[in-house]
């Protein structure tokens, strides 16, 4: 771990980006050139103690899941990402098509939606970044782990995954959800990957077996989708969708129709948060 650059570059970096970068409100008063500390913690989710240890090269080595965390935070491309896992003594990721580092140019976009719920996705519908509406609309999908990252994992696998979703949809979303794992397993960006979840899939699940002995095949989202939020009940969306390049990574802003129940709702989740309605 190289702690001179990697303070010097940290700084630097953090220096270059104003809050209106990374979606956060630039005060009348700010002196502060570029990002604050505690705002490179809050976007990394680190404490400001670690992160101000790290700038003045007195902090142990990060592990990679905070090195990835603050090249997402500092809003890096893939070459200073790379730069950073050097320095902080990690092997670079290789650089598959699938990439667990969020598109720069989708991550600029999230970061200017504060009225939408929005979230970054892979083709394997792992969630890799959501800003705040989407976390109080949705929960946060980021925390999970292993296979359970993909969304058609927790769906046949989850039971609590179908909550937010009205039962008399479950059928059509399950196959879907099936539908594009065989979109991914042969045209996706880890194969490898799709391969695992199809086999424990295969082997946990009756319901999915049964789905995928259907050969559906399907790249394509719902455009319109009802959410059953625990606090406000029935919530229905549009979803808007931004494809990266390669088709990697899926931008996907959830809307609601102005003058409906739903957009109410929605307007007033983007007041509470995270604030439980209920006793």
């Amino acid at each position: 771990m190289d702690k001179k650059e990697l303070a010097a570059f940290l700084r630097h970096r953090r220096e270059t980006l104003r809050p209106r970068d990374v979606g956060l409100v630039e005060g009348p008063r700010r002196r502060t050139q570029g990002l604050r500390r505690e705002e490179v913690a809050q976007l990394a989710g680190m404490s400001t103690d670690y992160y101000a240890r790290l700038e003045q090269q007195r902090a142990p080595q990060p592990s990679v899941q905070i090195t990835a965390a603050l090249a997402r935070a500092l809003r890096l491309s893939l070459d200073e990402r790379d730069h950073l896992f050097v320095l902080i003594g990690h092997n670079a990721p290789a650089r598959f098509q699938r990439s667990e580092h969020v598109s720069p140019p989708l991550m600029r976009v999230l970061d200017r939606l504060d009225d939408s719920p929005a979230l970054a996705q892979t083709d394997l519908f792992d969630t890799l970044a959501m800003n705040p509406l989407a976390v109080a609309l949705l929960g946060d999908q980021t925390r999970h782990t292993g296979l359970a990252r993909s969304g058609y994992y927790r769906w046949f696998m989850d039971p609590a995954e179908r909550l937010m979703v009205p039962e008399e949809t479950h059928e059509r979303h399950g196959r879907a959800q099936a539908a594009r794992l065989r979109a991914a397993l042969t045209a996706g960006s880890n194969t490898p990957r799709a391969a695992r979840i199809l086999a424990e899939l295969q082997e946990h699940s009756p319901e999915f077996v049964r789905m995928w002995e259907l050969q559906e095949v399907a790249q394509s989202y719902d455009d319109c989708k009802t959410i059953l939020h625990p606090e406000l009940g029935r919530i229905d969306v549009d979803a808007q969708i931004l494809f990266t390049e390669n088709r990697a990574q899926t931008l996907v802003v959830l809307t609601t129709r102005p003058g409906t129940e739903s957009h109410s709702k929605l307007e007033l989740l983007s007041v509470i948060g995270h604030q439980q309605l209920t006793p």
